[in-house]
């Protein structure tokens, strides 16, 4: 079976693209995936999450590879990972439209996470944009999500006037995605039993499901 590649994308920084990133690469290896993640942001916390990973491993296999490469290198790097597993997932930079569009172009789903305030919203416009124009679906995560459901069901309309397609699955603003990061590990691997465990988990169902 081919690997499915997920591009997480969005020109907007702070959305918490890289912490997606992390959490739904380590999701797939739980579902017993062979996961790779592609790094090509210049800031390459991906990256350095990994080293956290594989200090907390301690020798033992990490469960997901994380590769970190230049932009204009990705179309050969994901192609010579999609060949050896079964999911690849792609960490592509904010503001670098070139790069970004290398990016999308590769994947067979871009996820792009926003938080549900009117100027994120807005600003996921180009990601999307970018996204339709290389003819590849998008799906968008509302992340960051407070308890007040009125905001956010505003913004999912906000983002529907956008032409966006909105996951049913939810991030909740959760101390806990950036705490167990900070230690190597996702929150299935922090606490297992979470609230934020629970929503990575059905997200990654969902993202898979599209991807398809």
């Amino acid at each position: 079976m081919a690997a499915k590649i997920i591009t997480v994308a969005q020109q907007k920084g702070g959305a918490g693209k890289t912490t997606l990133a992390a959490h739904l690469a380590v999701a797939y290896t739980a579902m017993k995936k062979r996961v790779v993640a592609v790094d090509i942001d210049p800031q390459q916390s991906l990256s350095r999450w990994y080293g956290l990973r594989q200090e907390w491993m301690d020798g033992l296999p990490a469960g997901v590879l994380v590769s970190a490469i230049e932009g204009w290198r990705a179309r050969a790097e994901v192609e010579r990972a999609a060949a050896g597993h079964d999911v690849v997932i792609i960490d592509s930079p904010p503001h670098a439209e070139t790069e970004a569009r290398i990016a999308i172009r590769a994947a067979d789903l871009v996820v792009v996470p926003v938080q549900p305030s009117p100027m994120d919203v807005w600003a996921t416009r180009p990601t999307l944009e970018l996204a339709a124009a290389e003819k590849v679906p998008a799906l968008l995560v509302f992340n960051r999500v407070p308890a007040r459901a009125k905001l956010t069901e505003a913004m999912e309309g906000e983002a529907k006037q956008l032409g966006a397609k909105i996951a049913r699955a939810r991030l909740g603003n959760r101390v806990a995605f950036a705490a167990a990061l900070a230690e190597g590990k996702a929150v299935g691997e922090s606490q297992p039993r979470g609230r934020a465990a629970q929503e990575i988990a059905a997200l990654a169902k969902e993202i898979l499901r599209a991807a398809r």
